[in-house]
């Protein structure tokens, strides 16, 4: 085995590799619950990977048979319906996981220097992860996936001067047709995956090439021994490649338990619209995308007065590319002293937990009605979930913060 390995090495650098990304990686020794969700968003990325390859073997990118093949698959093709119902899963959870890594940055300010770049490629991930689940929504043919991405995608529409030439080479015809179909199936499963991956393997190199941010937001690389290793770091191989293998464990039975006796999650996974065919004469009674995308279409239709000329469509789609764009800004927004919650003040406390409630909110309200109370809470939401970035220099600049510590705690 050491011959075979020295002779590897002579030709591709794997124990370098090794090396340098997990057995003498030093990430902080205070790493907790938080920080299983990067790991398990990888974990499901290959599922979906893996699991997509089987069904692209039997799916038919054409709309006289693609709804058709999807019910092939559920009932003929063996273990069919255990891959299509673990793909639909993993994307929820996917999503459900890339929210939380979100969201532990933001509890402990890993968007902050020098992690910027960090924060960068993972925002463009998260676009690029919108796209692919926008192009796979379509591909099942249903009812939802017809009419959501003739909703959607007619609101490029509202650009001025280019909006309806961008939505027709979108659509590819006038229409959301079979032209439409083949390519989202061939961005969903080649060009798409293809970006995530590279996106993947950067923001992976560029967070070892910095170091791991922990939950009391100081630099481990401040305080080495006279080798030059980190006092409060330890070796992500074994300790946390072992530890996260706890994470994965939990989350599986939890992925299982959907999957074997809840697919569908009450139409919150899988629509139940989808389960009939696309009907270009018969309308959903309520066209809304999955839940996963919800607080963006709520953004969007929570806009409802016209400024000017600027008609309540197009203030709508600004609204909702400026609540995706905004996180890109973030780490030049934040003008704290410290970065974990630990020692920040009230005032950030108080605003990121007015927006945990408003995003959640916006979500919910995506899948209601727009109108009545539904139309002001999601307004209000609305006008929480901007604040929390506009606002976001005067109220880390001015909030009391307590001296982090010197070492990890």
């Amino acid at each position: 085995m050491e011959k075979l390995l020295t002779w590897i090495d002579a030709r591709f650098p794997l124990t370098k590799v090794w090396n340098e990304h997990l057995a003498k990686y030093y990430a902080p020794k205070n790493f907790n619950f938080w920080y299983y969700f990067g790991s398990l968003a990888l974990l499901v990325l290959v599922m979906q990977i893996v699991t997509g390859i089987f069904l692209a073997m039997h799916y038919k990118p054409d709309t006289e048979r693609a709804f058709a093949s999807v019910e092939y698959i559920m009932r003929d093709v063996p273990w069919g319906w255990l891959l299509r119902y673990m793909h639909s899963t993993g994307a929820s959870l996917f999503f459900v996981a890339i929210y939380l890594h979100m969201f532990r940055a933001l509890l402990y300010g890993s968007y902050r220097a020098p992690r910027e770049l960090v924060w960068l490629l993972g925002m463009v991930l998260f676009v690029a992860l919108m796209a692919e689940s926008f192009t796979g929504y379509l591909l099942p043919w249903g009812n939802m996936s017809y009419w959501g991405a003739q909703v959607i995608i007619s609101l490029f529409g509202a650009i001025p001067l280019i909006g309806d030439g961008l939505a027709e080479w979108i659509r590819g015809d006038f229409v959301v047709s079979d032209a439409t179909l083949n390519r989202f199936y061939s961005f969903h499963i080649v060009a798409i995956p293809l970006v995530i991956i590279g996106l993947v393997y950067m923001h992976i190199v560029a967070l070892h090439r910095v170091g791991s941010n922990n939950p009391d937001g100081i630099e481990i690389k401040k305080n080495k021994d006279k080798d030059g290793v980190p006092l409060d770091g330890i070796p992500f191989h074994p300790y946390y490649s072992v530890k996260d293998m706890v994470g994965v464990t939990v989350f599986l039975m939890i992925f299982s338990a959907i999957v074997f006796f809840a697919p569908e999650l009450g139409g919150w996974f899988l629509e139940h619209d989808n389960f009939v065919p696309a009907n270009i004469l018969q309308t959903p009674p309520e066209i809304v995308p999955l839940w996963y995308l919800t607080p963006f279409y709520s953004i969007l239709r929570a806009v409802t007065i016209d400024i000017g000329p600027v008609p309540a469509k197009l203030l709508g789609v600004l609204s909702m590319g400026s609540a995706i764009g905004l996180f890109f800004f973030l780490p030049w927004l934040d003008r704290s002293p410290v970065r974990s919650i630990r020692y920040r003040g009230w005032m950030y406390k108080t605003a990121l937990s007015l927006f945990a409630i408003s995003f959640v909110m916006l979500g919910y309200l995506g899948t209601q009605r727009p109108e009545g109370p539904n139309l002001i809470l999601a307004q209000i939401a609305f006008v929480i979930y901007f604040a929390f970035f506009l606002l976001m220099p005067w109220y880390t600049k001015y909030d009391k913060t307590k001296p982090e510590p010197d070492r990890v705690t």
